[in-house]
C-alpha cells in the first residue's frame, strides 16, 4: 500500500517499561539492577520518603549483588526548574552513577528522570522543556537504566516517558517528553503505600482517575495528520492499547478508591488496587495523552499563594497536582461531552455503575464530584484560593499546555477554557 499521498494518520504508538508488581517486590530491586551490569547507583527520593526507612532498605539489599547506592534525599514535592537544577548539581558533583534508582512518588521519579538526562547528556534544563515554555530537543542516545519504585497511587510516572515541573519565572508548570526517559523497570510494591494519609491518598487518587478518563476521552489518533517517523510524539491520542489500560483503571478505581482513603493503613486489597490502577491509568495516558484537567492543572499549581492542604509539609502553599487536576475536571468533561458521547457515557459507567436516570451529559461529571465529595477534595478553584478575577490570569498558563490541548476531542480556546475555569470556581 503506497502512504504517500496519504494524510490521515493511520499509525499508533505505545510503550511501557517491564513491570514487577506486588507485595515485596521492591526487594528485589538488588537482583533486577544486577542484570543490567551496574556497580554505583544513587537513589533519589524526598525527606519524608526517608524518614520510612524505604531507600536505606532498598539501598542495603543492593550490596548483597556488589552495588554500591547512595542516597540523594533532596527531592521537591512538586518539583521545580530549581529543585531539578539541585538535584543534577549533586549527582554530578558526586557521580558518575551507572543507574538510578527512583523511590517515592512523581516527584521523586520524575526527578530521577531529569538526572538521568542532564548527567546523561549535559546541558541546560530548557533545551529539553517541551515548548512553547522550551526547546522540546530529544535526548541524542539512551539513558541510564533507571528503575522506578513509586510510594503513592498517583502519576503513574513509573510507566510514562515525561517528567513535571514548575518553571519558577515564568509561574508556570510544564514538561520534559520523550520516550528514552520512560524508566528501564517499574517496581510497584503497594505495601510501600501503606502509610500515605489519607489526603495525600485522595489527592494523588484523582491523579489517576483523571489519568484515566482524560486517556479514554482523548482525540483518536486517527483523527491527526499523518507524521513522519522523527515527528512521532509520545501523546498520539485514544487507541486500541491505552483505551484497555484505562478501562481496567476505572474498575480498579469504582472498586477501592474510597476504601483506600477511608481504610488505607490496613485495607491491603484497596491499597493494591489502587497502585495497580495508578500503573495501568500510565500506561493509558502515557500513550494517549491528557488534555483540559491537565492542562488547566499546570497554573493553577503554579499560582498558588495561600494554599496549604492536610497532609503535605506545612511550610508552603501548594495545590497538589493530582488535587489541581480535578477541580476543573467535571466541567472540562461536560464540555467535551458532545465530541464522543459513547465514550463519556462508558467512563461514566465504569467509574460509577449506577447512572439510570441521569442526563447523559451529566453522568460523568456527576460521577466525579459525587467521588470528590466522598474523599474531600476541595469543592473548586474557588477552594483553593481563586475568584472570578483571577480567571484571566489563569488562562494564558492553560493555552501554554498545547502538547495536551492538541489531544483534546473537541477544539478549545481561550474563550473556553475562561469559561470552564469560571464554572469550576464551586463543583457542588
Amino acid at each position: 500500500m503506497d502512504t504517500g499521498e496519504q494524510t490521515e494518520e493511520t499509525i499508533f504508538t505505545w510503550g511501557a517499561p517491564p513491570l514487577k508488581f506486588g507485595a515485596g517486590a521492591a526487594d528485589e530491586i538488588g537482583f533486577d539492577l544486577a542484570q543490567h551490569g551496574v556497580n554505583r547507583v544513587l537513589v533519589v527520593t524526598d525527606p519524608g520518603i526517608v524518614a520510612t526507612g524505604v531507600p536505606q532498605r532498598i539501598a542495603d539489599a543492593l550490596n548483597r549483588y556488589d552495588i554500591t547506592a547512595e542516597i540523594f534525599d533532596g527531592v521537591h514535592v512538586e518539583p521545580t526548574d530549581d529543585s531539578f537544577a539541585k538535584a543534577v548539581g549533586y549527582a554530578d558533583e558526586q557521580g558518575p552513577w551507572d543507574g538510578f534508582i527512583a523511590v517515592g512518588g512523581g516527584s521523586s521519579i520524575d526527578t530521577a528522570k531529569a538526572v538521568n538526562l542532564l548527567t546523561t547528556y549535559p546541558g541546560e534544563l530548557m533545551d529539553y522543556v517541551n515548548k512553547p515554555v522550551g526547546l522540546a530537543k530529544h535526548p541524542p542516545g539512551p539513558l541510564k537504566p533507571l528503575v522506578a519504585v513509586p510510594t503513592t497511587a498517583g502519576t503513574g510516572s513509573e510507566s510514562t516517558a515525561m517528567c513535571i515541573l514548575d518553571v519558577l519565572s515564568m509561574k508556570v508548570k510544564t514538561g520534559i517528553s520523550h520516550w528514552r526517559l520512560r524508566p528501564t523497570l517499574a517496581v510497584v510494591d503497594p505495601l510501600l503505600t501503606m502509610s500515605v494519609p489519607p489526603e495525600v491518598t485522595a489527592a494523588t487518587g484523582m491523579d489517576v482517575v483523571c489519568h484515566a478518563l482524560e486517556s479514554y476521552t482523548s482525540r483518536d489518533y486517527r483523527s491527526f495528520r499523518r507524521k513522519a517517523p522523527e515527528e512521532r510524539v509520545t501523546y498520539c491520542g485514544s487507541n486500541p492499547v491505552s483505551d484497555l489500560w484505562c478501562e481496567h483503571a476505572l474498575g480498579l478505581i469504582a472498586r477501592s478508591f474510597r476504601r483506600a482513603v477511608r481504610d488505607g493503613a490496613t485495607d491491603v486489597e484497596a491499597r493494591s488496587d489502587m497502585m495497580m490502577a495508578a500503573t495501568f491509568a500510565g500506561m493509558g495516558f502515557g500513550n494517549a495523552g491528557v488534555h483540559i484537567p491537565h492542562a488547566n492543572a499546570y497554573p493553577i499549581a503554579g499560582m498558588v499563594t495561600d494554599f496549604v492542604p492536610a497532609g503535605y509539609p506545612p511550610d508552603e502553599p501548594i495545590v497538589p497536582h493530582g488535587m489541581a487536576v480535578s477541580l476543573t475536571a467535571p466541567e472540562a468533561f461536560r464540555f467535551t461531552f458532545s465530541a464522543a458521547p459513547q465514550r463519556h457515557q462508558r467512563a461514566a459507567e465504569l467509574l460509577a455503575p449506577d447512572q439510570s436516570g441521569i442526563d447523559p451529559a451529566e453522568q460523568l461529571p456527576r460521577a466525579l464530584i459525587d467521588l470528590m465529595r466522598d474523599i474531600g477534595i476541595p469543592n473548586g478553584i474557588g477552594a483553593v484560593g481563586y475568584a472570578e478575577r483571577d480567571v484571566p490570569n489563569l488562562v494564558p498558563g492553560t493555552m501554554k499546555q498545547q502538547r495536551l490541548l492538541a489531544t483534546c476531542p473537541r477544539e478549545v480556546g481561550e474563550d473556553e477554557i475562561a469559561e470552564i475555569l469560571t464554572k469550576s470556581l464551586r463543583n457542588w
